[in-house]
């Protein structure tokens, strides 16, 4: 088990997700990773646990890191590893694993190939982009080429939506995964105060499925709601679905007469 990795429980693997950066806490820039990340997680059978954001601060992301490593399989972290003299990450990561930082020769002649190919200088701000912690290996992508790096059960990728992307897929064959969660929805036709005592026996009966009650406004009805039924069994998704809308059939005849 790699430095600070947390085992999985009973063939779940679980994830986190560490957001970097003052310009996502300000507002400047709007998150499109977490939701991407997520969905990509379940797709392939981990357990997105948990998400913090924390500024471009050393001591808020080491904290952070040492807080989510021991807790779950993978830690993902997006942002701070660019050019500019607040791009922090790498740093901030050696710190937090207690290793050295340098110049890492496999990232200098990725970035020297790319500035070559490109007619750029390799200058003081694209060798910040080639630093990496000691005994980490790279995460490399195929959109900028910049590397991001993976060092115990921490993945450290670029904050930009499409080559976080890129790089989130070179990783993908490298992870340990679980047994996939299944999930269906069904349309209630009703409010979710009308059904939330109901569907909490029916969660009750079903201990291994989750379900979850979405509530929404209805261009004909008004307020609505969606019951979302997930399980690792796709028979007991089968059995608690049934319950749900067998519930919700004796649910509206009980309104339509009242």
């Amino acid at each position: 088990m790699a430095d600070g990795m947390a085992e999985s429980d009973g063939g779940i693997v679980t994830a986190a997700v560490l957001v970097i950066g003052d310009e996502i806490l300000s507002g400047r820039t709007k998150d499109k990773n977490i939701g991407y990340i997520a969905e990509y997680l379940t797709t392939i059978g981990i357990d997105l646990k948990e998400v913090r954001v924390v500024p471009d601060e050393e001591p808020e992301i080491v904290a952070a890191l040492n807080a989510l490593r021991p807790r779950y399989t993978y830690v993902f972290t997006t942002g701070g590893i660019g050019p500019t003299h607040d791009d922090i990450t790498a740093e901030s990561v050696a710190k937090a694993f207690g290793v050295a930082i340098g110049h890492d020769p496999r990232a200098v002649a990725i970035m020297t190939a790319r500035v070559a190919q490109t007619g750029g200088v390799m200058n003081e701000a694209r060798m910040r982009m080639t630093r990496v912690p000691q005994g980490a290996e790279l995460v490399l992508n195929k959109v900028s080429a910049a590397p991001g790096f993976w060092i115990g059960n921490v993945i450290v990728m670029a904050g930009v939506p499409h080559i976080m992307q890129a790089m989130l897929e070179y990783v993908t064959p490298k992870l340990k995964t679980g047994a996939k969660m299944f999930s269906e929805s069904v349309r209630a036709d009703c409010r979710e105060g009308d059904i939330g005592t109901e569907l909490g026996e029916i969660a009750k009966a079903h201990p291994d499925v989750v379900i979850g009650s979405y509530p929404f406004m209805d261009e004909k009805i008004g307020g609505n709601t969606n019951v979302v039924v997930r399980s690792r069994d796709e028979r007991k998704l089968a059995a608690a679905k049934g319950a749900v809308e067998a519930m919700l059939v004796r649910v509206k005849a009980t309104l339509a007469s009242s």
